[in-house]
């Protein structure tokens, strides 16, 4: 639970660097750095203000290291408490000792996502803001960390709170009627109730869609290379890498399991997924491979099926494939070695109609390079042409997913029995809506949820 001891902790990565960053946070945050603190007292400076020094250990008065300290005073911080952030050397040893003795001024090591709690806990942030400081901090491409300062901002939030809100002005006049319901009367219009919890509920699962794209892209889109033994899998691989990461063989069968790497391409970064080729097979390590592959197919966001000039029958491939195909799954005839074929068009355009399932059909080659910038260029513009053009409104947190469909499934309880349910039911499934959503931006939430979110930070954060 929250305290108000003051914390500390190092808030750069482990390990030896150019600087390190010592964050301490509460009310007693300036005085117990100023403790160890040779320079200008900490205690006099204005806020927003930084400052260089000598780090010493007051028991003997040795200098430990030259560094800088800012102040920020409370409430316009980072936790809404009085911080302190000490710049020092990036030494192990240093970084060791400085916690060391702050701990004996009086602070204590803060625990994972302490910091970021406080915030929410003094509403500097919600709790969907919380967790986008999370995100921004895992964030490894340009397009997760474009989403993650998107919620930062508190859009996402805003918007929650407004659809709570409306919810909120109906469920006060369904509470009022339960006080008379001995008067047989009717506070809430119940079209209107009806009309709203519709809309709403179109709105959330609208929101709710988002997730499988938004999450994908946060960590890392997958995209499942397959097709028949030699169609080339593993040399688009290969190609796409830059860098032999697959083996490549003319021999059927070489790839057995999966082979992934990732790559970035326009911002966002994607998961390859070499698989083995699927075919009728009596071998049973083969088989295993196969079923392998239709498995990391069923659950890519991108399929490239690799075809070849000289095939001609698509169809019992095709009733495979698709039967593995989610609908979130986009699918991209890619005909390889188009390089060889004299008529590659007329070939591509006879196999894209025997796979009506793929919208997207291409003509490459993994060997010369031929067609590879398209297809780069396709695969980036699938991985976001599911999602609304207000990033703000892209879902990447599977707590809030699940909330956002346990709410539209309270709604739609309250649809459905519109007609029938006598109003203390209604109020109930109107309160559920209410409290998923709220649970999202932290209005209502339980300190084990609490616990379980910031278990996932750092410490120093």
């Amino acid at each position: 639970m929250y305290n108000s001891d003051t914390i500390c902790a190092i808030s750069t990565p482990s390990g030896r660097g150019g600087i390190a960053v010592a964050r301490v946070s509460g009310a007693d945050a300036i005085d117990i750095v100023d403790r160890m603190w040779r320079g200008h007292a900490l205690t006099e400076v204005t806020s927003h203000t930084a400052h260089l020094g000598t780090i010493v250990d007051p028991a003997t008065n040795a200098p430990l290291d030259q560094a800088v300290a800012t102040v920020f005073r409370a409430p316009r911080s980072f936790t809404g408490e009085n911080i302190v952030e000490i710049s020092v050397h990036g030494s192990t040893y240093i970084q060791q000792q400085l916690i060391t003795l702050l701990c004996q001024a009086g602070a204590r090591v803060a625990e994972p996502g302490e910091f970021t709690r406080r915030a929410f806990v003094n509403q500097r942030l919600d709790l969907a803001e919380a967790e986008a400081v999370a995100d921004i901090i895992a964030s490894s491409s340009r397009a997760a960390h474009r989403l993650a300062i998107s919620q930062l901002q508190g859009h996402f939030s805003a918007h929650i709170d407004n659809l709570r809100n409306q919810l909120i002005d109906l469920a006060a006049l369904l509470e009022l009627e339960l006080d008379f319901s001995e008067e047989d009367v009717e506070f809430a219009d119940r079209n209107r109730l009806l009309n709203l919890a519709t809309s709403i509920r179109a709105t959330l699962l609208q929101l709710a869609n988002t997730f499988h794209s938004g999450h994908a892209i946060t960590q890392g889109i997958p995209v499942a290379i397959i097709g028949r033994p030699n169609s080339g899998k593993s040399s688009l691989l290969n190609a796409l890498l830059c860098a032999d990461r697959a083996i490549v063989s003319d021999i059927p069968g070489t790839t057995r399991d999966t082979v992934e790497d990732t790559i970035d391409i326009d911002g966002i970064t994607f998961r390859f997924i070499d698989t083995a080729g699927i075919h009728h097979t009596s071998d049973p390590i083969e088989q295993l491979g196969i079923e392998r592959a239709l498995q990391r197919a069923a659950n890519a966001a991108i399929i490239i099926w690799l075809t070849t000039p000289d095939e001609t029958d698509l169809q019992a491939l095709h009733t495979t494939i698709a039967q593995h195909l989610s609908t979130h799954t986009h699918l991209v005839l890619a005909l390889n070695k188009a390089d060889l074929a004299t008529e590659a068009a007329p070939i591509l355009d006879m196999q894209s109609k025997a796979v009506t399932t793929a919208k997207h059909h291409l003509a490459i080659s993994a060997k010369t390079g031929m067609g590879l910038d398209h297809l780069r260029q396709t695969i980036a513009q699938l991985a976001t042409a599911d999602l609304p053009a207000d990033e703000s409104m892209i879902v990447t947190n599977a707590r809030h997913h699940q909330a956002l469909l346990a709410a539209a499934e309270s709604l739609t309880a309250l649809i459905d029995g519109m007609q029938t349910l006598t109003p203390d039911l209604l109020a109930f499934h109107l309160r559920a809506a209410i409290d998923q959503m709220s649970a999202i931006t932290g209005a209502i939430t339980s300190d084990t949820i609490l616990h379980t979110i910031f278990a996932r930070f750092c410490i120093g954060k």
